[in-house]
């Protein structure tokens, strides 16, 4: 682990007349702005749950799955003769695998990749130490503590994409951040697509809800980086659910390939929930988990050997009673950790869920649920964080408040992963030399050259006193996040783009809108 992290400056604040701890505490939550590294790599071990045998157990019914069972890609013959060509056996729509062809038709997947950004400075790496995070993904719902919960708009997910942008916490914009529902569906995606490159410069998703909308995407991104400089580099990834248990439709595994051929990133995610998309037990989730996973990178291969994928997994319990979908739970957590050793045996780039939680409001079960998923998904060994801000009720809302105190939580996590550093400057001979016994170390000089960075310090959380924090007006953390979100779009300022850019990209949204009548469903 000798990679190094990457600082990134202290964003100027505002200079202002306070004075005092409340006038520290005032300017913190005025900025909006975020104090961290952009891009960290791992310098803590991931948890190694299992030993080999159990792996070498699970990866065996993996394969027994895929050799009894199989996989079906439905409505998606190129999909059934390009692994029936690859010695597949294919029956229809069910596709089954000799023990280890799976695994080795994912081989020829980078186990760590760069993707680009409009920003150069703002280019990741997926794999090896390297840890992206990733806001929410998905919801058709918003709320905050001023309008409540309501159904997404284009302005909300604007909104959301330049509140990324802002945080340095955040390296990776997103995709579906949330739904706008103002939008028709055969339409948003060119208006999402455009948000991501217009107001902000970090790497960011297409759409996959369709083939064409894909290309669309992709379209897009040649748009701002050209089509020479995409043939060889990846800017732009797909999110690729297969639909659990042990089906792959047409319209995944059209985007999949979309994204495959023009050498752009996907990452394959079964969506399991014990108990309705798969058993109740946690190996055989795991088994099949496994399975899906390695179905879908093999398939991007057998499109384009090479082409950069993630293996991605969503694996959480359920509420065996009611039905509802469970997270931070003790066994999902679990099945985090072997999910991540499975992937690391594979050599291939992990994606986990970040800040989940089943809670309607960023309220104490919000925090619990999401502290756990994310603590855990972190320890696993995550490199890409989906999630990672924002998520409320299951996936259904995202909430602005929640945002940015999800901002703050990432903070810490990326903390941590700096590890300790033990050198002369951390072992402070000289302030033990400097000091006596019986005295405080405020004073020293080792003291006063650390104490900006020798700890996290959290830009939300209140140490004030109960007096302090009274007369300031009782403010919850998710009323001062409600003040934080609201500062940080205030300062937002757009980077900058190319005007003929932008014009080519507004042209090619109003042709392709011209082009097809609205749909809403």
């Amino acid at each position: 682990m000798a990679d190094a992290v990457e600082q990134v400056p202290r964003p100027a604040r505002p200079v202002r007349r306070n004075g005092g701890r409340a006038g520290r505490v005032e300017r913190r939550l005025a900025s909006g702005s975020v104090t961290a590294p952009a891009i960290v790599t791992r310098k803590i071990p991931a948890y190694e749950l299992l030993g080999e045998e159990a792996l070498s157990s699970i990866e065996a019914h993996a394969d027994w799955i895929l050799k009894e069972v199989g996989i079906e890609f439905r409505g998606d013959e190129e999909a059934c003769e390009l692994f029936r060509r690859a010695g597949a056996s294919v029956s229809g729509e069910r596709v089954r695998f000799d023990p280890g062809h799976a695994r080795s038709l994912c081989a020829t997947a980078p186990s760590r990749f760069r993707m680009e950004a409009r920003d150069p400075a703002n280019a990741i790496v997926l794999g090896g130490d390297h840890v992206v995070l990733m806001p929410c993904y998905g919801p058709p719902f918003v709320s905050d503590l001023d309008r409540g919960r309501r159904y997404a708009t284009l302005e909300d997910f604007q909104n959301l994409v330049k509140l990324t942008y802002r945080s340095s916490y955040l390296n990776h914009s997103g995709g579906t951040v949330c739904e706008p529902m103002d939008v028709p569906v055969n339409k948003r995606h060119l208006d999402m697509v455009y948000a991501h490159l217009r107001f902000s410069s970090k790497p960011f998703m297409g759409a996959v809800t369709a083939p064409e909308r894909a290309e669309d995407s992709i379209d897009m991104a040649r748009i701002v980086f050209g089509a020479d400089y995409m043939a060889e580099n990846c800017v732009i990834q797909g999110n690729i659910n297969v639909n659990s248990p042990l089906v792959y439709d047409h319209i995944m595994t059209g985007a999949l390939k979309t994204y495959a051929r023009a050498n752009q990133s996907c990452v394959i995610s079964p969506f399991i929930l014990g108990g309705a998309m798969g058993p109740v037990t946690q190996p055989a989730l795991l088994a099949q988990s496994h399975a899906e996973a390695m179905a879908g990178i093999a398939l991007s291969q057998l499109v384009r050997k090479g082409s950069p994928m993630v293996y991605g997994n969503f694996l959480t319990t359920m509420n065996l009673k009611t039905g509802a979908p469970t997270f931070g739970t003790p066994e999902a957590n679990l099945s985090t950790f072997a999910i991540g050793q499975l992937c690391r045996r594979l050599g291939l780039p992990l994606r986990c869920g970040g800040q989940l939680c089943a809670s309607k409001v960023a309220d104490g079960q919000a925090m619990q649920e999401a502290a756990n998923s994310m603590l855990t998904g972190v320890l696993a060994g995550s490199n890409f964080i989906f999630h990672a801000a924002g998520w409320l009720e299951g996936g259904l809302t995202v909430g602005y408040e929640k945002f940015v105190m999800d901002l703050d939580h990432c903070g810490m996590m990326l903390k941590m992963l700096c590890g300790l550093e033990i050198d002369e400057n951390s072992r402070a001979s000289d302030a033990f030399l400097e000091n006596q016994p019986g005295v405080n170390f405020f004073g020293t000089a080792h003291t006063l050259r650390n104490f900006e960075t020798a700890n996290y310090m959290s830009d939300l959380a209140d140490t004030s006193s109960f007096e302090q924090w009274s007369e300031a007006g009782s403010l919850t953390m998710e009323q001062r996040a409600n003040k934080r979100w609201k500062q940080m779009l205030d300062d937002y300022e757009a980077p900058h783009m190319d005007i003929a850019v932008d014009e080519a990209l507004t042209d090619f949204i109003s042709r392709r809108k011209q082009s097809m009548p609205d749909m809403w469903h």
